[in-house]
Protein backbone atom coordinates (compact mmCIF):
# COMPACT_ATOMS: atom_id res chain seq x y z
CA UNK A 1 0.00 0.00 0.00
CA UNK A 2 1.35 3.43 -1.00
CA UNK A 3 1.19 6.34 1.40
CA UNK A 4 1.38 10.01 0.49
CA UNK A 5 3.43 12.23 2.75
CA UNK A 6 1.87 15.49 3.84
CA UNK A 7 4.32 18.34 3.42
CA UNK A 8 3.34 21.28 5.69
CA UNK A 9 5.77 23.63 3.97
CA UNK A 10 4.33 22.84 0.53
CA UNK A 11 0.76 23.24 1.81
CA UNK A 12 1.63 26.61 3.34
CA UNK A 13 3.26 27.68 0.09
CA UNK A 14 0.10 26.81 -1.87
CA UNK A 15 -2.13 28.70 0.56
CA UNK A 16 0.13 31.75 0.41
CA UNK A 17 0.12 31.65 -3.39
CA UNK A 18 -3.68 31.45 -3.46
CA UNK A 19 -3.99 34.39 -1.09
CA UNK A 20 -1.75 36.43 -3.35
CA UNK A 21 -3.94 35.53 -6.31
CA UNK A 22 -7.21 36.66 -4.74
CA UNK A 23 -5.87 39.77 -3.04
CA UNK A 24 -3.96 40.72 -6.18
CA UNK A 25 -7.01 40.16 -8.37
CA UNK A 26 -9.20 42.24 -6.05
CA UNK A 27 -6.67 45.10 -6.05
CA UNK A 28 -6.37 44.94 -9.84
CA UNK A 29 -10.16 44.96 -10.23
CA UNK A 30 -10.45 48.04 -8.01
CA UNK A 31 -7.73 49.83 -10.00
CA UNK A 32 -9.45 49.01 -13.30
CA UNK A 33 -12.76 50.36 -11.99
CA UNK A 34 -11.16 53.59 -10.78
CA UNK A 35 -9.23 54.02 -14.05
CA UNK A 36 -12.32 53.41 -16.13
CA UNK A 37 -14.70 55.68 -14.25
CA UNK A 38 -12.29 58.38 -13.02
CA UNK A 39 -13.34 60.91 -15.65
CA UNK A 40 -17.08 60.34 -15.41
CA UNK A 41 -17.50 59.51 -11.73
CA UNK A 42 -14.62 59.53 -9.23
CA UNK A 43 -12.84 62.64 -10.55
CA UNK A 44 -15.59 64.10 -12.67
CA UNK A 45 -15.17 67.54 -11.09
CA UNK A 46 -11.61 67.72 -12.35
CA UNK A 47 -12.55 66.60 -15.86
CA UNK A 48 -15.72 68.70 -16.14
CA UNK A 49 -17.86 65.83 -17.39
CA UNK A 50 -21.68 66.14 -17.43
CA UNK A 51 -23.66 65.86 -14.22
CA UNK A 52 -25.04 62.46 -13.34
CA UNK A 53 -28.60 61.49 -12.52
CA UNK A 54 -29.50 60.16 -9.09
CA UNK A 55 -29.79 56.68 -10.58
CA UNK A 56 -26.29 56.84 -12.06
CA UNK A 57 -24.90 58.10 -8.76
CA UNK A 58 -26.60 55.17 -7.03
CA UNK A 59 -25.19 52.77 -9.61
CA UNK A 60 -21.68 54.14 -9.12
CA UNK A 61 -21.98 53.94 -5.34
CA UNK A 62 -23.28 50.36 -5.36
CA UNK A 63 -20.63 49.13 -7.78
CA UNK A 64 -17.88 50.89 -5.82
CA UNK A 65 -19.17 49.28 -2.64
CA UNK A 66 -19.12 45.85 -4.26
CA UNK A 67 -15.51 46.03 -5.41
CA UNK A 68 -14.40 47.56 -2.12
CA UNK A 69 -16.20 44.81 -0.22
CA UNK A 70 -14.67 42.17 -2.47
CA UNK A 71 -11.19 43.48 -1.61
CA UNK A 72 -12.01 43.56 2.10
CA UNK A 73 -13.38 40.01 2.04
CA UNK A 74 -10.41 38.44 0.29
CA UNK A 75 -8.07 40.39 2.59
CA UNK A 76 -9.89 39.02 5.64
CA UNK A 77 -9.45 35.47 4.39
CA UNK A 78 -5.78 36.12 3.63
CA UNK A 79 -5.36 37.38 7.18
CA UNK A 80 -7.02 34.28 8.60
CA UNK A 81 -10.12 36.17 9.80
CA UNK A 82 -12.67 33.84 8.23
CA UNK A 83 -15.02 34.47 11.17
CA UNK A 84 -15.34 38.15 10.23
CA UNK A 85 -15.48 37.19 6.55
CA UNK A 86 -18.55 35.01 7.16
CA UNK A 87 -20.32 37.70 9.18
CA UNK A 88 -19.63 40.31 6.52
CA UNK A 89 -20.95 37.88 3.92
CA UNK A 90 -24.51 38.86 4.85
CA UNK A 91 -23.75 42.43 3.82
CA UNK A 92 -22.23 41.04 0.65
CA UNK A 93 -25.51 39.39 -0.28
CA UNK A 94 -27.36 42.67 0.21
CA UNK A 95 -24.85 44.58 -1.92
CA UNK A 96 -24.96 41.89 -4.64
CA UNK A 97 -28.75 42.16 -4.83
CA UNK A 98 -28.42 45.94 -5.14
CA UNK A 99 -25.81 45.48 -7.89
CA UNK A 100 -28.31 43.50 -9.96
CA UNK A 101 -31.32 45.73 -9.22
CA UNK A 102 -29.63 49.09 -9.72
CA UNK A 103 -27.55 47.83 -12.66
CA UNK A 104 -30.65 46.54 -14.42
CA UNK A 105 -32.55 49.78 -13.76
CA UNK A 106 -29.63 51.81 -15.13
CA UNK A 107 -29.47 49.72 -18.30
CA UNK A 108 -33.23 49.94 -18.89
CA UNK A 109 -33.30 53.69 -18.25
CA UNK A 110 -30.42 54.30 -20.65
CA UNK A 111 -32.15 52.29 -23.36
CA UNK A 112 -35.47 54.02 -22.78
CA UNK A 113 -33.89 57.46 -23.09
CA UNK A 114 -31.81 56.43 -26.09
CA UNK A 115 -28.44 56.77 -24.36
CA UNK A 116 -25.49 54.50 -25.19
CA UNK A 117 -21.72 54.97 -24.71
CA UNK A 118 -19.77 56.86 -27.43
CA UNK A 119 -19.08 54.57 -30.38
CA UNK A 120 -21.55 51.95 -29.16
CA UNK A 121 -24.55 50.68 -31.15
CA UNK A 122 -27.99 52.29 -30.68
CA UNK A 123 -29.31 52.12 -27.14
CA UNK A 124 -31.83 49.32 -27.64
CA UNK A 125 -29.19 47.12 -29.27
CA UNK A 126 -26.50 47.99 -26.74
CA UNK A 127 -28.79 47.16 -23.81
CA UNK A 128 -28.00 43.46 -24.27
CA UNK A 129 -24.46 44.12 -22.99
CA UNK A 130 -25.15 45.55 -19.50
CA UNK A 131 -28.17 43.32 -18.98
CA UNK A 132 -26.01 40.31 -19.85
CA UNK A 133 -23.45 41.45 -17.28
CA UNK A 134 -26.15 41.47 -14.63
CA UNK A 135 -27.39 38.01 -15.58
CA UNK A 136 -23.88 36.53 -15.51
CA UNK A 137 -23.07 38.20 -12.18
CA UNK A 138 -26.33 36.94 -10.66
CA UNK A 139 -25.66 33.39 -11.85
CA UNK A 140 -22.07 33.25 -10.62
CA UNK A 141 -22.83 34.97 -7.32
CA UNK A 142 -25.79 32.68 -6.66
CA UNK A 143 -23.61 29.66 -7.38
CA UNK A 144 -20.94 31.02 -5.03
CA UNK A 145 -23.50 31.37 -2.24
CA UNK A 146 -24.83 27.89 -2.92
CA UNK A 147 -21.27 26.59 -2.53
CA UNK A 148 -20.40 28.78 0.47
CA UNK A 149 -19.50 25.68 2.50
CA UNK A 150 -17.11 24.57 -0.23
CA UNK A 151 -14.41 27.21 0.02
CA UNK A 152 -12.59 26.05 -3.11
CA UNK A 153 -15.73 26.57 -5.24
CA UNK A 154 -16.98 29.64 -3.37
CA UNK A 155 -13.88 31.78 -3.76
CA UNK A 156 -13.36 30.95 -7.43
CA UNK A 157 -16.96 31.72 -8.34
CA UNK A 158 -16.81 35.02 -6.43
CA UNK A 159 -13.63 35.91 -8.30
CA UNK A 160 -15.27 35.23 -11.65
CA UNK A 161 -18.44 37.12 -10.68
CA UNK A 162 -16.39 40.21 -9.88
CA UNK A 163 -13.93 40.12 -12.77
CA UNK A 164 -16.73 39.41 -15.23
CA UNK A 165 -18.17 42.87 -14.55
CA UNK A 166 -15.00 44.76 -15.49
CA UNK A 167 -15.88 45.16 -19.18
CA UNK A 168 -17.74 48.44 -18.62
CA UNK A 169 -14.73 49.93 -16.82
CA UNK A 170 -12.27 48.62 -19.41
CA UNK A 171 -14.37 50.17 -22.18
CA UNK A 172 -13.94 53.60 -20.59
CA UNK A 173 -10.16 53.52 -20.16
CA UNK A 174 -8.79 56.01 -22.72
CA UNK A 175 -6.32 53.74 -24.48
CA UNK A 176 -6.33 54.13 -28.27
CA UNK A 177 -6.05 50.47 -29.26
CA UNK A 178 -8.84 49.53 -26.87
CA UNK A 179 -11.15 52.24 -28.14
CA UNK A 180 -10.36 51.27 -31.74
CA UNK A 181 -11.08 47.60 -31.02
CA UNK A 182 -14.54 48.29 -29.68
CA UNK A 183 -16.64 45.73 -27.83
CA UNK A 184 -14.64 42.64 -28.93
CA UNK A 185 -11.47 44.24 -27.55
CA UNK A 186 -13.18 45.10 -24.26
CA UNK A 187 -14.37 41.52 -23.88
CA UNK A 188 -10.95 40.14 -24.79
CA UNK A 189 -9.20 42.22 -22.12
CA UNK A 190 -11.76 41.07 -19.55
CA UNK A 191 -11.18 37.48 -20.59
CA UNK A 192 -7.40 37.84 -20.44
CA UNK A 193 -7.63 39.05 -16.85
CA UNK A 194 -9.85 36.09 -15.97
CA UNK A 195 -7.75 33.53 -17.85
CA UNK A 196 -4.59 34.89 -16.25
CA UNK A 197 -6.05 34.13 -12.81
CA UNK A 198 -7.20 30.71 -13.97
CA UNK A 199 -3.77 29.90 -15.39
CA UNK A 200 -2.01 31.00 -12.19
CA UNK A 201 -4.37 28.90 -10.07
CA UNK A 202 -4.04 25.90 -12.36
CA UNK A 203 -0.24 25.95 -12.35
CA UNK A 204 -0.07 26.39 -8.58
CA UNK A 205 -2.54 23.59 -7.84
CA UNK A 206 -1.60 21.37 -10.80
CA UNK A 207 -5.26 21.03 -11.81
CA UNK A 208 -7.92 23.09 -13.54
CA UNK A 209 -10.63 23.56 -10.95
CA UNK A 210 -14.17 22.67 -12.13
CA UNK A 211 -15.53 25.96 -10.77
CA UNK A 212 -13.24 27.80 -13.17
CA UNK A 213 -14.24 25.54 -16.05
CA UNK A 214 -17.96 26.17 -15.54
CA UNK A 215 -17.52 29.86 -14.74
CA UNK A 216 -15.34 30.65 -17.74
CA UNK A 217 -17.81 28.89 -20.01
CA UNK A 218 -20.60 31.06 -18.60
CA UNK A 219 -18.63 34.31 -18.93
CA UNK A 220 -17.23 33.79 -22.43
CA UNK A 221 -20.36 32.02 -23.65
CA UNK A 222 -22.47 35.00 -22.58
CA UNK A 223 -20.15 37.40 -24.42
CA UNK A 224 -20.39 35.46 -27.67
CA UNK A 225 -24.12 35.04 -27.22
CA UNK A 226 -24.67 38.76 -26.70
CA UNK A 227 -22.62 39.71 -29.75
CA UNK A 228 -24.63 37.26 -31.87
CA UNK A 229 -27.96 38.31 -30.35
CA UNK A 230 -27.52 42.09 -30.48
CA UNK A 231 -29.18 43.63 -33.50
CA UNK A 232 -31.31 40.62 -34.37
CA UNK A 233 -35.04 41.23 -34.89
CA UNK A 234 -35.80 38.97 -31.94
CA UNK A 235 -33.66 41.04 -29.58
CA UNK A 236 -35.08 44.32 -30.89
CA UNK A 237 -38.63 43.11 -30.24
CA UNK A 238 -37.70 41.91 -26.76
CA UNK A 239 -35.78 45.12 -25.95
CA UNK A 240 -38.72 47.29 -26.99
CA UNK A 241 -40.98 45.21 -24.77
CA UNK A 242 -38.58 45.58 -21.82
CA UNK A 243 -38.45 49.36 -21.98
CA UNK A 244 -42.21 49.53 -22.46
Amino acid sequence: MAFTTFDPAAALHRRTAERRLYVGAAVLAALVVVAGFARTYYLKGAFGTPELSILKHAHGLVMTTWFALFLVQVSLVAAGRTDVHRKLGVAGIVVAVLVVIVGTMTALTAAKTGVSPPGAPPALIFMVIPLGDMVVFALLFSAAIAYRKRADFHKRLMLLASLGMLTAAIARIPIDFLVAGGLPAFFIVTDLLILGCVAYDTVRNRRLHPAFIAGVIVVIGSQVGRILLAGTPQWTIFAKWLVG
